[in-house]
């Protein structure tokens, strides 16, 4: 015979397991919120903006072969800024006691579609170090790209002041918890219809049409000792009382 489920079961077991679903997404919360204010370390981000554009003398001249060319150049410039001939200077003169390979996976490139300008960003747990790993590497990328490329068509761009005391990038504490108690409660959903599967213990007349395939004629209800005492003892008294 085939088994189904109905609607109103799923519900009975959700209610049922409720306290155990609510616990279960309440100790996810509390062990990520835990994790992201004390275990995890914030890291800040810094950043600069770089525009390529060749100098020229009559400013008001748009050309726009020479603006596709600098589009174009981007991506050569984004792989040489992160390259050991620049890194290597930014690490010296900062003085960093990381690897090359270490800063440059702190530093990240972007440039929207067809824009002249580079975004050079820089995470670090310090947010002081990271603007000045930002600052310098767009400096030393704006002298060093004169000899490599021989061109003269970089320009650094003037940097907000308030860099140093912005807000982590991550961790999110909200947005973790938040994230935590949704996958707890899919957890604890979970592990609710698991138990109940597992449970094969017979409780009510239904769980017996179920295990036997056959309808109930008849229950016995259970019989209170106490009260049946309770109503022989006041019979008797009627009876001594009639005689």
């Amino acid at each position: 015979m085939e088994e189904t489920i109905s609607l109103k079961e799923l519900f009975q077991t959700l209610r049922k397991r409720l306290f155990l679903i609510i616990s279960v997404a309440l100790i996810a919360m509390i062990v990520i919120g835990v994790v992201s204010y004390f275990v995890l370390t914030p890291i800040y981000k810094s950043s600069t903006q770089i525009l390529v554009n060749q100098a020229k003398e009559d400013q008001s001249v748009y050309n726009y072969n020479e603006v596709q060319t600098n589009v174009q150049l981007i991506s050569t410039y984004s792989v040489i800024l992160k390259s050991s001939a620049i890194l290597n200077e930014v690490k010296n003169d900062l003085e960093l006691n990381i690897s090359v390979a270490e800063l440059n996976d702190k530093i990240t490139v972007e440039s929207a579609q067809n824009s002249q300008i580079m975004t050079i960003s820089v995470t670090d747990p310090d947010p002081a170090i990271a603007l000045d790993i930002a600052n310098k590497t767009a400096e030393v990328f704006e002298n060093e790209i004169k000899d490599i490329m021989s061109v003269d068509n970089v320009t650094i761009l003037p940097l907000a002041d308030d860099q140093e005391n912005q807000s982590p990038v991550s961790p999110n504490p909200p947005l973790n918890i938040a994230i935590a108690g949704i996958v707890g409660l899919l957890l604890g959903v979970g592990l609710a219809f698991i138990l109940e599967y597992l449970d094969n213990t017979v409780k009510n007349e239904q769980d017996i049409e179920k295990l036997l395939g056959l309808p109930v004629l008849g229950a016995i209800t259970i019989i209170d000792e106490n009260f049946d005492a309770k109503t022989r003892e006041k019979n008797s008294g009627r009876m001594r009382g009639a005689s």
